[in-house]
């Protein structure tokens, strides 16, 4: 009999005990024997010889235990926000989640964040307080806080005798805002509450409660202890008992998606894949990406602990696939599953310049950050030959630490880095147009094509178009009209990745407006070697570098709103030093002792906020921040040195 599979991911802010609730989970289902350590690194989730180190989870692990009849793959995401991508990457593949909160600390920034991407996923979330035993623990002021912060929508499942001393206890709940959670959702659970209260069962109140935490309408909330194991059982049992096990045909069309690339022991790349549907089967050639096709050398799926090789992954599974060279994270293995992932968090703010220690060692040092790039491709490796530099895209400055220990440890380099700068995108500020002809003497290449680029609006990203019709396509290189536009977007995106400055554009609609090639036996305007599809994508940044000249566009810098709370006798002290860090500032909400200020601040100078806020406040202020997009930068533009080919002809690019 086919085993139910629920593919769970456990998120947290940094240090709210999501590891160890991992650890838990696995001693009470008899996966091990002893419990381990983040503090001694000893737990089965952090691998890495740096998560032991730091006693922090890096990269997302997977592991598995059995409840009853259901195999539960739970995966560990890092806590740290300078590892956001990798939280991102798990959620596309998820059915449930567990959002640990801490007894202490409560409801921390890191915490709404996840709990918003969460609800605008849909995904089914428990919440889990954890560290009732700990001093400090207020299970009542940190459920007031899930309220207001996270979602009303709460249920609390259990409630805690003894809190905040090691010997706290946790038993089932009183329910008593049960029904009233429910009913807002469930027209015919209020008339049968209006009509008579007592009538309602339990098992009727049970079955609603699952329903809508299937449907991630409402999120019972459990409390316990990791570390002693109080409420572990409760938690363990709501994972089944109200989360959506994996739905899947096992005998349908091969339906999945990569969310991890590690490089296994001698260096060959390994996918873990959710399997949707269908099944992968070793020597099966498996379709994935766009147009790349390989042969699955062997494969493990999650059972009992660890992964264990098997002929076969199915539906419900998560899959380490060995033999695909070429897979990337991100890519569809398959039939797509549905439509494109977009982003949930904002992407990396930062970058900086790594520098070997020993100058002999940049070529190793590319292969190595390649290899890096691989498992987190949004660090983005950008070479610069002229300079012989290479600078990595960060979320912030532990990553930057990562970076530099896992160079060091895992491939022998040492490497330095330079000063942290912000990472700026350009928008166009108008309309341009461009066209370069078949054999025009300004065109180098055998295509005619014209482009136009014009303003979108903000956070919109890349909209591609097209305006020619298939007999102007090369077809007998691209077989249909779908594949050239395809290929012509994807030109496009990798041509925008700089823009004027430097930077990569974004926020405009791009249109492609004229096209041609060139045949032997053609019209005299036509007649020529065969286009190929070189021709057209070494043309298309030639082309648009023109129309975006035409167009102009604004370099524009990340941003973020933060939200301080300080002490009233404090806001003649925070004020000018936000504007010091050029924050424009709302007027300040006092509440009582307390004041709220609202402001936007460009996002590079948030740390130096976190830093000053402190000595500002005798200690007493909090900040909150989240990226808010991109604004204009003021005065003189910043430029990056261009990599890609630039344009020829009239003008110039920087």
């Amino acid at each position: 009999m086919h085993r139910r599979t629920l593919n769970l991911g456990i998120l947290a802010h940094v240090d709210a005990g999501k590891t160890t609730l991992t650890e838990r989970l696995l001693y009470a289902t008899g996966v091990i024997d002893a419990i381990g350590s983040v503090d001694k690194g000893t737990t089965q989730t952090d691998s890495l010889a740096l998560e032991r180190q730091r006693g922090i989870t890096i990269k997302s692990a997977v592991v598995s235990f059995a409840v009853d009849d259901v195999t539960v793959n739970l995966i560990d995401t890092p806590g740290h926000p300078d590892f956001i991508a990798e939280v991102e990457r798990v959620l596309s593949v998820l059915d449930g989640a567990v959002l640990v909160v801490s007894a202490v600390e409560g409801v921390q920034p890191q915490t709404r964040i996840l709990m918003r991407a969460l609800r605008r996923l849909a995904i089914p979330t428990l919440i889990f307080v954890n560290k009732v035993d700990r001093a400090g623990a207020d299970c009542r002021r940190v459920l007031k806080e899930i309220s207001e912060r996270l979602t009303p929508a709460t249920v609390a499942m259990t409630s805690v005798d003894g809190e905040g001393t090691r010997a706290a206890s946790v038993r089932a709940g009183d329910g008593a805002r049960v029904v009233d959670v429910l009913a807002e959702y469930d027209d015919a659970l209020l008339a049968a509450y209006v009509e008579n209260e007592g009538q309602i069962s339990p098992q009727r109140l049970h079955e609603a409660l699952a329903a809508q935490t299937e449907q991630a309408l409402v999120h019972p909330v459990f409390f316990g202890s990791a570390i002693t194991g109080a409420g572990v059982d409760a938690l363990r049992a709501g994972l089944v008992e109200l989360l959506p096990t994996a739905a899947g045909d096992a005998e349908g069309p091969v339906s999945g998606r990569v969310f991890k690339i590690e490089r296994g022991p001698s260096g060959e790349r390994v996918a873990y894949v959710r399997l949707f549907s269908g099944t992968v089967r070793t020597r099966d050639r498996l379709r994935f990406g766009r147009d790349h096709e390989e042969k699955v050398a062997a494969i493990s799926v999650f059972d009992h602990g660890q992964a264990v090789q098997r002929p076969s992954g199915a539906a419900g599974e998560i899959a380490k696939l060995w033999g695909l060279r070429e897979i990337q994270i991100g890519d569809a293995v398959g039939e797509p599953a549905g439509p494109a992932q977009h982003r949930q968090f904002p992407p990396p703010t930062l970058e900086s310049v790594v520098v070997p220690v020993d100058p002999d060692e940049g070529h190793r040092l590319s292969l190595a950050l390649a290899q890096l790039a691989e498992q987190d491709p949004l660090i983005d490796v950008r070479q610069d030959d002229t300079r012989r530099e290479i600078s990595v895209s960060l979320y912030g400055e532990i990553q930057k630490e990562v970076i530099q220990a896992t160079l060091a440890g895992d491939y022998g380099i040492d490497v330095e880095f330079r000063d942290t700068t912000p990472i700026y995108v350009e928008r166009p500020v108008g309309t341009g147009e461009a066209v370069e002809l078949l054999h025009a003497e300004s065109n180098p290449f055998f295509a005619t094509i014209g482009l136009r680029v014009a303003p979108a609006p903000a956070a919109s990203g890349v909209e591609f178009r097209t305006e020619v019709a298939a007999q102007s396509a090369p077809l007998y290189v691209y077989k249909n009209l779908e594949n050239f536009t395809d290929a012509m977007q994807d030109y496009v995106r990798e041509a925008l990745q700089e823009g004027l400055y430097g930077w990569r554009v974004t926020d405009c609609i791009v249109t492609l407006t004229r096209c041609s090639y060139s045949i032997p036996d053609g019209p005299p305007s036509r007649r020529g070697p065969p286009s190929t599809a070189a021709d057209f994508r070494k043309l298309t940044p030639l082309v648009l570098m023109q129309a975006l000249e035409r167009a102009g566009t604004a370099v524009c810098e990340p941003v973020a709103r933060v939200s301080l709370e300080i002490p009233t006798q404090t806001i003649g002290a925070v004020f000018p030093a936000l504007a010091r860090l050029g924050a424009a500032a709302e007027a300040p909400s006092p509440h009582g002792e307390l004041a709220a200020i609202e402001a936007v601040m460009p996002a590079a100078r948030v740390d130096d906020l976190h830093r000053q806020l402190p000595g500002l406040t005798h200690g007493e202020g909090v900040v909150e921040s989240d990226f808010a997009g991109y604004q204009p930068v003021s005065g003189e533009q910043p430029i990056r040195r261009r990599r890609l080919v630039s344009r020829r002809g009239p003008g110039r690019l920087r």
